[in-house]
């Protein structure tokens, strides 16, 4: 079970030892005026994972109140980070019984309306994709490369050439007046699931090679920090930034009504 003293010092221990050994899992939400959109959504995230990742059971009522307090000062929107880290974990024996604790962070949150971006494509798929874990080095040293070579972001794909996510970010494309969500092994983000349940237009789920981008009309990246950014280029093919659709999702999105936390 998860730890329901609330200690900081267990907490902080914990993220000592993620620090050694790297295994741990999160979810990352933007809170305004007490609340979050698809709150519900991350806190099934982090249960989920945590069977997955621990095998313990994850309190969400604790969470929130977690949440709650960490939040209790806060003078504008933040982004709040859930961490679950076990500060007992042995690299030698992962398999041992576990005592995963929670840790909420918080941060200003970034402005939404972010300036399009332009992504490199990189073969890449990161590990167990569908838990949101904290093994990010491997995301973040592609995102360094493709800064180190002008560019804002990488975007992954598989060895056959076919589209998966961003380092932090679930990607949609445009074609026609249809969105296009890639088929792949990704991390099911809670913003791209709001908007496929919120969106009244065509849309569908298949394979996008990069060879298809050419006859895209727009792209965009999805995330809870940022909500809806636009994509200006993949590699040499660029996008109208400011598509029709991509104004749509962004009314769509923010028509959703945030749950109090």
């Amino acid at each position: 079970m998860i730890h329901p003293d609330g200690a900081r010092l267990a907490a902080m221990t914990a993220v000592n030892n993620l620090a050694l050994t790297n295994y741990g899992h999160f979810t990352t939400m933007r809170v305004q005026d007490g609340a979050v959109r698809g709150l519900g959504l991350h806190l099934d995230r982090l249960v989920t994972d945590c069977a997955t990742v621990f095998g313990a059971e994850l309190s969400a009522r604790y969470v929130r109140e977690r949440i709650r307090a960490a939040i209790a000062d806060a003078d504008g929107p933040l982004t709040v980070r859930v961490t679950v880290a076990d500060p007992g974990l042995r690299l030698t024996h992962p398999a041992a019984p576990t005592d995963p604790h929670v840790l909420v962070t918080t941060r200003a949150a970034t402005p939404q309306g972010q300036p399009p971006m332009r992504v490199r494509s990189t073969t890449y798929a990161r590990d167990v994709p569908s838990v949101k874990h904290t093994g990010l080095f491997g995301p973040l040293f592609e995102r360094r490369r493709a800064q180190l070579d002008g560019y804002d972001d990488a975007l992954f794909t598989d060895g056959g050439g076919r589209v998966a996510e961003g380092p932090t970010w679930n990607v949609g494309f445009v074609d026609g007046d249809t969105v296009v969500w890639p088929l792949a092994d990704v991390l099911p983000g809670v913003t791209m699931r709001l908007l496929a349940a919120a969106h009244d237009g065509p849309q569908r789920t298949e394979p996008v090679e990069l060879s298809r981008l050419a006859g895209m009309a727009a792209a965009f990246a999805t995330n809870a920090a940022g909500a809806i950014r636009p994509i200006a280029a993949v590699d040499g093919v660029t996008f109208a930034t400011g598509h029709p659709i991509i104004g749509l999702l962004r009314r769509r999105y923010a028509e959703i009504a945030p749950e109090a936390v």
